[in-house]
């Protein structure tokens, strides 16, 4: 998936991937990194043997600090092709299906905050930093601007959109913003024990629970209802048809844990 020379480094272990931001010396994403990161956030989305994805950025300082602005200077235009999922390649990948792990291990503000909110779960580092300084640079922070007031008070995320302000941690832990915080030297630690948990569950469900989400955030109560028992959801009509579902009710029945196939 990725080379020595590439900003995105990976590793993997099983079921699981490892994706790294690396690239000197703050992580900052340009176009063409963007473009790297969306290609091997497809092939994971694609590759039917991986079951979870972490994602962190290298070293301890930064986790990423968002759009390179010095690439900006160089004739990278804010609105230029960012590849496949847009800013990152993760928050507009279509049908991603699979629970993917933010492990934040420095200062992750702008797009790069955006970037672990389109994680399912964030882990943080003690020393972490949170930020959306759009604000002071004459622009807008769009994908927290969608997400956060759905997510957390609205009063807070207006205050954090509308400030631009740093905020720790413990403070984002406060909010919602991350689940769990960790010592530096076992944030990834934290993050694998998470991943090989999630990928000894059932990754039929997961694909089902994440299209659910989505298909019901902006919907009525019995209208989502109505899809999901209606079967009208793909990832519904595959679950309820599959394998794994009466292996679940077999392993019940017989008291032993389930083995799962995906199928």
């Amino acid at each position: 998936m990725s080379d020595q020379q590439s900003p995105i480094k990976t590793r993997r272990e099983g079921a699981i991937l490892e994706v790294t931001l690396d690239r000197p010396k703050a992580n900052a994403i340009d176009l063409a990194t963007s473009r790297i990161m969306g290609d091997v956030f497809a092939e994971f989305r694609d590759d039917d043997s991986l079951r979870v994805c972490i994602i962190t950025g290298a070293g301890e300082k930064f986790f990423c600090p968002g759009w390179d602005l010095k690439g900006a200077a160089g004739g990278d235009a804010v609105d230029g092709d960012y590849g496949l999922g847009g800013f990152g390649g993760l928050q507009e990948l279509r049908d991603l299906n699979k629970p993917v792990i933010a492990a934040v291990n420095g200062i992750a503000c702008g797009g790069g905050l955006e970037w672990a909110l389109s994680a399912d779960i964030i882990l943080a580092a003690e020393h972490a930093t949170f930020a959306l300084p759009e604000i002071r640079s004459g622009t807008i922070a769009d994908a927290a601007s969608i997400k956060l007031p759905k997510r957390i008070p609205y009063h807070i995320a207006m205050e954090l959109l509308l400030t631009g302000r740093w905020f720790d941690a413990e403070e984002a832990k406060t909010w919602g913003i991350v689940n769990h915080i960790h010592p530096s030297a076992g944030l990834l630690d934290a993050a694998w024990e998470m991943a090989r948990l999630l990928a000894s569950g059932p990754p039929l469900v997961y694909a089902a629970i994440k299209e659910v989400v989505r298909d019901a955030e902006d919907s009525k109560f019995q209208d989502a209802m109505n899809r999901v028992t209606g079967r009208h959801l793909r990832t519904i009509d595959v679950l309820y048809g599959s394998e794994d579902n009466l292996e679940g009710a077999k392993a019940f029945a017989e008291k032993r844990d389930p083995v799962w196939k995906g199928r």
